[in-house]
């Protein structure tokens, strides 16, 4: 009998296909870097809502993309490995057994990455859908799972992949491209797949949608404009940073006079109550100047430190901070701090000299929260050093 060509796939769940396995591997390569985390986060709800959706159309949908067209046991699938390895595979027009475990296999691991990522978001960034609801060791915990669980998936993937070229060899047809335009050649009487225009539009506008509400109201979007630290530079530059918005930090107007008067403040948070307490006790020697403070005004500015530091884990740079430093270490200076160490190792010396930056202690020029002391991770990025009008670029090379 004569194979004819035929609509298998629905758009529907082709859009579905692509959009989870282009949302992955975005998600993948955005784990690392903090700056990135507004992006990562989007794509982990990304792949739960996609996730959500293929639920739904595993009962909606046309027949191949329906749960009853692969509902295959694990004893098939098994079978049908060994049938490839040996060669004599039957075709499946629609998913095979073994193909079809991957896909139940692969829509577990999502949910599971997505739940552990939601959680993690909640701990260990006090972020997102659970915000305050755990601990930032909790958090912590569940970020390794989190990523376990995303390196399962990643290797059930890469198993995915080779039954796909397998698949492809042995019985001689593009299924990369078949789920690109969704047909496949199959005989006569073949359950056609509808197109479903609908439903495809309706999944693009939701995605669409839900891009437009993240970055735009899920998220708090501000410029950060260095000021200019020279009489030779001409310009400032405006940068744009996207962050969280997180829960306001106690403030002390007191404190921030008294710190903010002769340097950026920093908040409490970044060192432990002993450094605090030490500091105040220290004041006639502070860095080399006498702070001058009387008793009324250290008591109550200390109190509002020990109140909010680092001990207390009102964030999460707190937190990992409290937990980088052992207990008997008393730094006075935030960049002693093995954590702070650790996160600022790979800034190049380039950027320490960037005349918007200039110094260590500079938290502003690189951390658009500095200020309100929250310090996420997508709220930094380091400026670019601005261009020199010629006037002022040939003075500063004379």
């Amino acid at each position: 009998m004569s194979l004819q060509r035929t609509l298998i796939w629905d758009l529907p769940t082709r859009l579905f296909h692509w959009t989870l396995a282009g949302s992955f591997v975005l998600a993948w390569l955005t784990s690392e870097g903090d700056e990135w985390l507004s992006i990562h986060a989007f794509l982990g709800y990304l792949v739960m809502g996609l996730v959500g959706f293929r639920l739904m159309w595993g009962f909606a949908g046309s027949h191949f993309s329906r749960f009853a067209s692969f509902w295959f046991s694990p004893k098939e699938s098994l079978d049908y490995l060994k049938q490839v390895a040996g060669r004599t595979a039957p075709r499946h027009v629609g998913h095979n057994p073994t193909g079809s475990l991957a896909i139940y296999i692969l829509l577990v691991l999502a949910v599971v990455v997505g739940i552990t990522g939601i959680a993690t978001l909640g701990g260990e960034e006090q972020q997102g859908l659970i915000s305050g609801w755990l601990s930032y060791s909790q958090g912590r915990l569940l970020k390794e799972a989190h990523e376990l669980a995303a390196n399962l998936m990643m290797l059930v993937v890469l198993g995915h992949l080779a039954g796909v070229v397998v698949e492809s060899v042995l019985h001689k047809e593009n299924l990369a491209k078949s789920m690109v335009n969704g047909f496949k050649m199959a005989e006569p009487g073949t359950p056609k797949a509808k197109a479903q225009w609908l439903a495809a539009a309706l999944m693009v506008t939701a995605m669409v949608c839900f891009a437009g509400w993240w970055f735009s109201y899920a998220l708090g979007i501000q410029t950060h404009t260095p000021a200019a630290t020279s009489q030779a530079q001409s310009t400032t530059v405006e940068e744009p940073h996207v962050k969280f918005v997180g829960k306001a930090l106690p403030d002390n107007a007191q404190w921030r006079d008294e710190c903010g008067s002769c340097h950026g403040v920093f908040y409490p948070a970044l060192l432990p109550a002993r450094s605090w307490q030490k500091m105040m006790a220290e004041q006639s020697q502070h860095f080399g100047s006498d702070l001058g403070l009387d008793d009324a005004t250290v008591k109550a500015v200390l109190a509002f430190m020990v109140d909010n530091a680092a001990d207390k884990h009102n964030t999460e740079a707190a937190y990992k901070i409290d937990r980088s430093l052992a207990k008997t270490a008393t730094p006075l200076r935030i960049t002693e701090t093995p954590y702070w160490v650790k996160k600022h190792r790979e800034v190049a010396a380039s950027d320490w000299a960037n005349p918007l930056v200039k110094s260590k202690s500079n938290c502003a020029a690189c951390h658009v929260d500095a200020d309100a002391g929250t310090y996420e991770d997508a709220a930094m990025h380091i400026p670019k050093a601005p261009k020199l009008a010629p006037s002022a670029a040939r003075a500063a090379s004379s």
